[in-house]
Parts: structure tokens; sequence; C-alpha cells
């Protein structure tokens, strides 16, 4: 667990991991346009600590290399600590919240 807050700690990694969920199957070269700031080698730094931590998992075709989001550590992040602090409690506050703003 916590090769996996480690990998959710950085903001590129968290980045790359939206990019996933948005869509599944990337390759480097598409990753590497998320971060521009970032060299490649950067990226695929990024890329190795997220594999470590079963966020992303890698699957070759032919020459290529495609990226797959892995959500289950996070699940289980959520289960282990969410469920803890009542989530249903946390929802009710945070939709009040959300209706007070608006108002």
């Amino acid at each position: 667990m916590e090769l996996v807050f480690k990998a959710l700690a950085d903001e590129g990694r968290r980045q790359l991991l939206d990019a996933l969920r948005e869509r599944n199957g990337q390759s480097l070269q598409e990753l590497c346009e998320l971060l521009p700031d970032l060299t490649r080698q950067g990226v695929t730094k990024h890329l190795r600590i997220l594999e470590d931590a079963n966020l992303v998992v890698t699957v070759k075709r032919g020459r290529h290399k495609l990226h797959y989001l892995n959500p289950v550590p996070i699940n289980e992040i959520a289960e282990r600590w969410l469920s803890n602090y009542e989530r249903d409690k946390l929802r009710a506050l945070s939709a009040l919240k959300a209706a007070l703003e608006e108002s």
C-alpha cells in the first residue's frame, strides 16, 4: 500500500492515471504529450513507479508498449480508509456543502 501512496503523491503521475482512465491503452509517446515539461525518460520513470505500485499494467503490441490503468489498488485504499470514516455521512455532508455553495 505504501507504493500506491508514493505513486499517487506526485501530480504528474496522477495526470497519467487520469489520462489512462479517460482512454486506456496509450503508448509512451501519447503519454509524453500530456507532460511536455518532462523528458521521455522522466515520463518512463513515472510509469515505472506506477507499474511498481500495480496501478499501471503494460501490454506489448508489436514494437509498441501500451499502458492500461489498474484501478484495483486505488479501490483497496478507498475501501480500507473511507469505510473507517463512514462514507455515507461524508457523502451527506459533501452534498450539503455543495447545496449551500450553490445558494
